[in-house]
Parts: structure tokens; sequence; C-alpha cells
């Protein structure tokens, strides 16, 4: 296959994918991402006009995920400004030293060179498209434009109609019916990354191309993919899942495309391989930059001609099998280092979806922990329901370096040593390596608490101790009062003045 046949494919792939989605924010990331992986850019942005208030709708995305707009506001306000007003074409390998620009404008921002394209349609200017790139080189030419320039036309119609919210563009699930729709699929959590994540996952399952899961260990990455399947089109067909690193070198040609009887020593009987035990439906292949490099070789042409040849068989089978690969290790930086294969990773690099860890969603640690704490409690037939503020807070400032897997771990080591009639778990009950690490943050945190107000440490104790005897009485008011010795009226009056309120998980 020619470069440039190549090229056509993926623009054609890419405008199949578009076509498939119905929500806005959705379709800017997908715009964004396909520039910069299809430019090696190390951060795309886009500019769009609101077509009735003419404001701007900013976005910039790296590695298929928004991050800070801060550090770009200026790139966003003066580059794209300038593509917009003057609907031409822009490039610049030096941009602190470009002299469209005010000296000094840029000094600050650490963006070499920018390329740049104006977003129209039917004459109309709707916003621009941006490549950062944080050193120059002759890559940054008249061909990378014309490049962009046919990027951007394949985009711009899906872009207006999504905006303008017209009667092409169907709204998408509300934030609260996406949340319970993945809830019942494993996924929890409410924070806006997660949230953002959510609404990505969910476009995922309109379009049958391959997915990239990026994300640390331990994030859920398994059942984000499971999920992406069983609420795709191929849901009625297998769901194989396999972690590259966990087989042997060896044996990872005939775990994948299988073997004849007789094949090699060992080879007592026939064995199909994951691949075709995954036909019609999806194979996650999870830790994918663990494959060596050879094998790396017959991937691609699996995914390029959809064919496999067992081991000892002369035979080629066909197979339809949807990829979603996940990586720990950024595949990018391996491809640099020449670990992995720069055209499997633009093969497996078509649908990106950024896995958050749970220092960034430090919201969700709560909602989680909860969670596992009553599933746990089930499979142990323990009563335990609730988690004692001060764990709650412990837990919401310790570093997870194993994310949803270490918090889960967490939780069924400290219910497992739970009495089963009680139902507040408190610091008591921690793994005796973690004691020590608890009354650290403790002392911490009584320090901190000493130097606030007399009345603010009155307040928040008192809330504590109302809302323990509440928990321990099922919500009601009247057992909580008999519990503390005070009349209900005076444990509702405080209820209300501390604004305690019952959590809506419970």
């Amino acid at each position: 296959m020619s470069h440039s046949t190549k090229n056509i494919e993926d623009l054609f792939d890419f405008a199949k994918i578009l076509g498939q989605q119905t929500e806005f924010q959705e379709i800017l990331r997908l715009v964004a991402h396909q520039s910069a992986q299809s430019l090696k850019a190390d951060l795309a942005l886009i500019l769009m006009l609101n077509p009735d208030t003419r404001k701007t709708v900013k976005t910039i995305i790296k590695d298929g995920k928004y991050i800070e707009q801060k550090a770009y506001q200026d790139i966003h306000i003066y580059v794209g400004g300038w593509i917009i007003n003057h609907q031409k074409h822009f490039l610049s390998r030096n941009l602190q030293k470009d002299d469209r620009f005010i000296k000094g404008l840029f000094d600050h921002v650490q963006i070499q060179s920018v390329a740049g394209v104006p977003l129209i349609i039917e004459g109309t200017i709707i916003g621009a498209l941006m490549l950062l790139y944080r050193k120059s080189s002759d890559f940054l030419n008249s061909d990378l434009l014309h490049t962009l320039d046919h990027i951007a036309a394949i985009s711009v119609p899906f872009l207006r109609n999504a905006q303008k919210i017209r009667e092409y563009f169907i709204s998408s699930l509300p934030d609260s019916s996406l949340v319970a729709k993945y809830n019942n699929a494993g996924l929890y959590g409410k924070s806006s990354r997660f949230i953002e994540m959510l609404h990505a996952i969910e476009a995922a399952t309109a379009v049958d191309t391959r997915v990239l899961l990026i994300g640390k260990t331990g994030t859920g990455k398994e059942l984000i993919a499971k999920a992406i399947h069983n609420f795709s089109a191929r849901a009625e067909y297998p769901f194989i899942a396999t972690n590259c690193g966990a087989i042997p070198n060896t044996l990872l040609e005939s775990e994948f495309f299988g073997h004849t009887k007789g094949a090699f020593t060992g080879a007592h009987t026939e064995r199909q391989g994951l691949f075709l035990k995954a036909n019609h439906g999806t194979l996650f292949l999870d830790e994918i930059n663990n494959l060596p490099l050879d094998m790396q070789s017959k991937f691609l042409r699996v995914i390029e001609d959809g064919q496999i040849r067992p081991i000892g068989s002369d035979t080629v089978t066909e197979t339809n099998v949807r990829i979603i690969a996940a990586s720990s290790t950024p595949l990018k930086e391996l491809v640099d280092a020449k670990l992995f294969r720069e055209d499997l990773f633009y093969r497996i690099h078509v649908y990106p979806i950024y896995v958050p860890d749970l220092s960034e969603r430090q919201e969700d640690i709560p909602l989680l922990a909860e969670h596992f704490l009553r599933y746990y409690a089930r499979q142990q037939k323990k009563k335990a329901n609730h988690l004692h503020e001060e764990v709650i807070d412990y837990i919401k400032q310790r570093t997870w370096e194993g994310n949803v897997r270490e918090l889960e771990n967490f939780i069924e080591r400290i219910v497992t040593v739970t009495p089963p009639t009680d139902q507040i778990i408190n610091s008591s009950r921690f793994p005796t390596e973690l004691k020590k690490e608890f009354e650290n943050y403790r002392l911490e945190t009584k320090s901190t608490r000493q130097s606030r107000p007399l009345k603010a440490q009155l307040d928040q104790y008192e809330t504590e101790i109302i809302k323990s005897a509440l928990i321990e009485s099922d919500w009601n008011r009247s057992k909580a009062a008999r519990k503390l010795h005070i009349s209900e009226g005076d444990i509702r009056y405080k209820i209300d003045k501390l604004n305690i309120s019952k959590p809506d998980a419970e």
C-alpha cells in the first residue's frame, strides 16, 4: 500500500467516524486528535465561533484528552484571531520571533512552531484549527498545511451541524442518565473528568473502529473495554481479553493465531487462537506495549488484511475482530525510542480515550470506596455499610499508585478484618502497615485544625458525632436522638444548623 493511498484511507476512516458522532465536544476532540496524530503535533488546538453569538469555544487536546487551556490562552487569542481575521493559512517555525505579533508576546509559551488553517463553510468562517510543536523542523512546510487543510475540509461540515444544533444534531444522553447507564457496567464516578471519559466511551460504542485506552495501571481499562463492547453492535459476539505482558514470548503466536496438531513439539491437539475466538466480537489487548517487535509486525498484518494463518497451517482464515488496545506506558514514547512500531501505533491509535487516574478524580474516591464496601460486605455476609468520616478524609488525600485496583484491595482487606456486626468501619480496622501512616495523617490534620477558629472546630466535631449516630440509626432522627440522649427537636435543629444531609447513595 502506497503512502498516499494509506493517507486517503485514513481520511475516509476519519470521515466515517465523524459521521457517526452526535456530540459537539466529542467531534472537537476527534478532529483535534486526528490532526495531531496525522501531522505529529505535540498539541492540537481548535477555536470555534458560535454561529449565533460569535463568541468562541476553545479546546486543546493532547493524547486524546482535554488539558489545561490557560498556558496556551495567548495562542488561542492571537494566532487563532489572526487566522480568523485574515482567513488564511498560518505557519510559523519560530513563534517567539514572528514579526506578525508584538515582541515578547509568546516568550512564556513553551511552543516554538504553530501551523493553522481557517475552518470555512459556505464562505463563512466558523473557526480555526491549529497544531502546536515544541520544536521546529523541516516537516513544517506547505505540504503539512495542505494535509491539515484536507482534515479541516472533512471536519467543518460536522462541526457546523453540531454547533448550530440543527435537525442533524441529536442530543446526547444527559449526564445523570450516562452515569446510571455505566454504573450498570461497573464504572462508578461523578467527577468532571469521569463524565468527560464517559462521553468518549459512549461515542466509541457508536463506531466500529479500533480504540486505544490511555491511562495508568489499575484505572479500570478492561472494564471500559468491556463496556464499549457490550453497548456496541458487536455485543452478541465474544469479548476476549488478554494481557500481552502475561504471555511468554515463545507462546505469543500460538496464543493469538492458533496452531495445528503436530505443528511443533508439544502441539498434541489443534488450538484456536484468540483472533478466531473473538471473531465478529472484540479482542481487548491490555498492555500492548509488551509485544515484542516481531509480533508487532504480525499484528500489523492481521489488522491491515483481516487474515490469520495458524502455526503449521497453509490455510488463511478471514477474521472480523474489533481491536481495543490499552497501555499504561505512553506508546508514542516507545515509538520514539524504537521499541514500538510507528505503523502499528497509528493503526491502533484511531480512537483514543484517556482514562484519568484517582489523583485526577479525587471526588470519586468516596463513591468508589462505598461501592466496594457494600460489595465485599455482602460477599462476606457482614453488616458494614459505611466508612467513618475520618477514614473517608484519609483515603481522599492518600496517593493510590495502583489506582482503583489498589483502592478496591484496601477496602476488601479492611472489610475482611471487620467484625460481622460493625456497621461503620474506622481506622482501627486498617492493615497494620497502614496504621502508622494513618496516625501521621491524623497528627497533621489535628495540627491544621488547631489553627482554625474554635467555633469551626466545634461545629465539625459536632457534625461528625451527629452524622455517625444518624448512620448507625439508618438515618432515623428519633433513634439517633435517643442514642445521643437529646430531644428529637434538638437533633432536628442541629441537623438544619450544621447542614447535615443524607448522601444520595445511602
